[in-house]
């Protein structure tokens, strides 16, 4: 019963659904239509208004056309408006001036052009270049009027001043210090003056100022300023007159001639212009340094006679270098003496000039060369030059190796203001390269002198070669060098020609320039040193074979003797090793004396360990007399150089300290050794008697080696 109506129930839920179907598609197919019918009314809005608009258009068109012609003509009317009203303007300006100039009122004259100048660079970016010429045609014809009144009028005020001045300015009695009348004088100056700076700019816009070919890389600068330029044309004049065209003051071969001329002549106007013209251009609130612009127009001369000679001379070494030498020089005490900026265009420019630098590269290695031989040819070479002076002659540097890091030194000073970086980095290449040479040439010398590696010449080149390194070593520390440095890795790193690692040691300072260089002068240094101290080895080893072979086991007790005394096998080798050191200590300078001793110390000591006493047998007499030779007479051979000479002869020491246990403490270390054979008893035992260094096997041989062990049957 239950299952029935259950299935009544299913079915009447399906009637129900498909009764309700049809209703909701008959809805939707309603909804459809509606919106066919609104669309359809659009349509025919839409094509309504279309047909408006068309029609519309095509009546409008004809007033379009003309309303068009008429805004093109109110436009161009509009721009010939304004271009009338620019030379409305301009020729107002114009009237100006000529009103100004009529009633002698220059200053307003001069600020009138000023503002007709600034019009002009208002119109600089105009097609109309009609406008333009006429702008520039105007302000060019203002200017040479104000600045040819005004030139004249500055320059008779000059000549009531003296200038220029050609003496020194102890010998001047008028331009600087000028009687009480002369106030006038001076603020007709300084109108003059500030009339003049204000035709700067339109000096500026109309003249084109003389520069040097691009090849000599000059810095970007502004142009002299105006009354900076007046001033200086006496003096431009004098320059041209002696050292131009075929007046025997134009020698190619004195260059010194025209700058030392220079050099006096701002020399001679630096008090007048930092006391006269400085003040006035800070009242008018200018930038420029008077003396520095004067110097800036004179140094444009010297570049240019530069410029004009160095061809002439190139391939003359002697004069081209003599030239170098007094340019730099010149380049020198101008910066040292007139605050000159390495900013400004300077001789190290042209020297920059890639022929011109090329050929001062060749010269400089060409005659460092030959330094270098006369220097290790000289017959001081080796010799100091403080030889006498023990507080200056701690390095006991040779004359050789001095001389050349002088030349090192000076070949520094002489590039260091060089502008571009890139042309540092091939001089510090030149200087790696002689660096090598003259290693090259320490080393060819020190193979003369291999059989007498003790000898006097030997030391002086290994102490040369020291020096060499110390101060290398140092110059990489220096702030110039590290510049350079910086240099190179971002030279490096555009040319992806180091690893990671070398760019980052490079970029870390952990490295320096020098860096292949001293490590190649390290090792020679320690090729000759071991080589010194192989054979002072020799010789001491050489002297102690008796010591070897004496007889150790049957010397008499020390109780047996009424005072210790030097055994006489071992005079030979103390003499010799004496000797030894006496003689390097006064040839080898402080440090490699050092290294020389205490490897020589740290390889007896093996060699009397191992040679002497691992060798031979020891009674009680022959243990005490090994420790007095070595404690009383060995050691202190070496306490003139060091505290705790023991220190350096530890196998010995200790082997003495075995060797001479009274027989209580000898029976007990060694039960104790054998034992705790590798346990901390077994070290903290022979630590108790003083024993760090040997081994518990060495001690065991060591105690082995003893005779005087009592008799204890079985």
């Amino acid at each position: 019963m239950p299952q029935l109506l259950l299935d009544v129930n299913k079915s009447a839920k399906v009637l129900t659904v498909s009764s309700e179907i049809p209703k909701r598609v008959q809805s939707a197919l309603k909804n459809a239509e509606e919106s066919k019918q609104f669309l359809n009314q659009f349509l025919e809005q839409e094509t309504h208004l279309f047909s408006s608009i068309s029609s519309h258009l095509l009546t409008s068109q004809p007033w379009m056309d003309d309303l068009g012609a008429k805004i093109s003509q109110i436009e161009e009317i509009e721009r010939h408006l304004a271009y009338l009203k620019w030379i409305s303007q301009i020729e107002e300006l114009s009237d100006n001036i000529q009103q100004y100039l009529m009633t002698s009122n220059v200053p307003e004259a001069a600020s009138t052009l000023v503002a007709m100048t600034q019009l002009d660079t208002k119109l600089r970016e105009s097609s109309c270049v009609h406008l333009l010429g006429f702008m520039r045609a105007t302000v060019k014809f203002w200017h040479k009027i104000l600045k040819d009144k005004l030139t004249s009028d500055f320059e008779e005020i000059l000549t009531q001043l003296h200038w220029p001045f050609i003496a020194p300015p102890q010998s001047q009695a008028v331009g600087v210090s000028r009687p009480p009348s002369s106030h006038e004088l001076y603020g007709n100056l300084e109108m003059l003056f500030c009339q003049l700076l204000k035709l700067q700019t339109s000096d500026e816009l109309l003249t084109e100022p003389e520069q040097l070919p691009e090849k000599y890389c000059l810095p970007v600068s502004p142009p002299i300023i105006l009354p900076i330029q007046i001033m200086l044309t006496p003096l431009q004049k004098r320059f041209r007159y002696h050292f131009r065209g075929n007046r025997q003051t134009n020698v190619i071969s004195k260059p010194e001639w025209y700058l030392a001329q220079v050099l006096m002549w701002i020399g001679n106007h630096t008090q007048f212009l930092d006391e006269k013209i400085q003040p006035i251009l800070d009242k008018a609130g200018s930038t420029v340094n008077a003396r520095l612009e004067f110097s800036r127009g004179l140094m444009m001369l010297v570049l240019e006679k530069l410029a004009s000679d160095i061809p002439c001379l190139l391939y003359d070494d002697n004069l081209f270098c003599h030239l170098v030498d007094e340019v730099l020089l010149f380049d020198r005490e101008l910066h040292s003496a007139h605050s000159y900026p390495g900013t400004f265009a300077n001789c190290m420019h042209i020297l920059s000039e890639e022929t011109c630098f090329q050929r001062w590269l060749t010269v400089e290695r060409k005659f460092a060369l030959q330094k270098m031989d006369s220097m290790l040819s000289s017959e001081a070479a080796w010799v100091s030059q403080y030889k006498d002076i023990s507080d200056v002659d701690e390095m006991k540097v040779p004359d050789c190796a001095e001389t050349f890091m002088t030349l090192l030194l000076v070949i520094t000073d002489r590039y260091k203001n060089l502008p571009a970086a890139s042309r540092k980095l091939q001089f510090l290449e030149l200087q790696k390269d002689l660096v090598d040479d003259f290693r090259i040439r320490l080393t060819q010398v020190m193979k003369e002198e291999t059989r007498a590696p003790l000898g006097f010449r030997y030391c002086a080149i290994l102490n040369a070669v020291n020096y060499v390194s110390v101060v290398l070593a140092d110059w990489a520390d220096n702030v110039f060098f590290l510049q350079l440095q910086q240099a190179a890795l971002e030279v490096l790193v555009e040319s992806n020609a180091l690893s990671k690692l070398q760019l980052g040691q490079l970029a870390s300072m952990e490295s320096s320039v020098f860096d292949d260089m001293v490590n190649l002068l390290e090792r020679l240094k320690h090729d000759m040193l071991a080589r010194q101290v192989d054979h002072a080895f020799r010789e001491v080893k050489d002297a102690a074979k008796l010591y070897k072979k004496e007889r150790w086991l049957s010397l008499p007790s020390q109780a047996e003797q009424a005072a210790m005394s030097l055994s006489s096998s071992a005079c030979p080798f103390l003499v010799t090793l004496r000797d030894r050191l006496l003689q390097l200590g006064q040839q080898l300078c402080f440090s490699l004396f050092k290294m020389f001793w205490q490897t020589l110390a740290e390889r007896l000591d093996v060699y009397i360990y191992q040679e002497v006493i691992l060798a031979n047998h020891f009674n009680e007499g022959g243990a005490a007399q090994l420790q007095f030779d070595m404690t009383r007479n060995l050691f202190p051979l070496f306490s003139r150089y060091c505290k705790r000479p023991e220190n350096y002869f530890k196998h010995v020491k200790e082997a003495c300290i075995v060797l001479n246990l009274n027989i209580g403490s000898a029976l007990l270390l060694k039960d104790v050794l054998q034992t705790s054979s590798g346990q901390p008893p077994a070290a903290a035992a022979m630590n108790e008697v003083g024993i760090y260094k040997l081994a518990q096997q060495d001690v065991e041989i060591l105690l082995n080696l003893r005779t005087n062990w009592p008799n204890l049957g079985k």
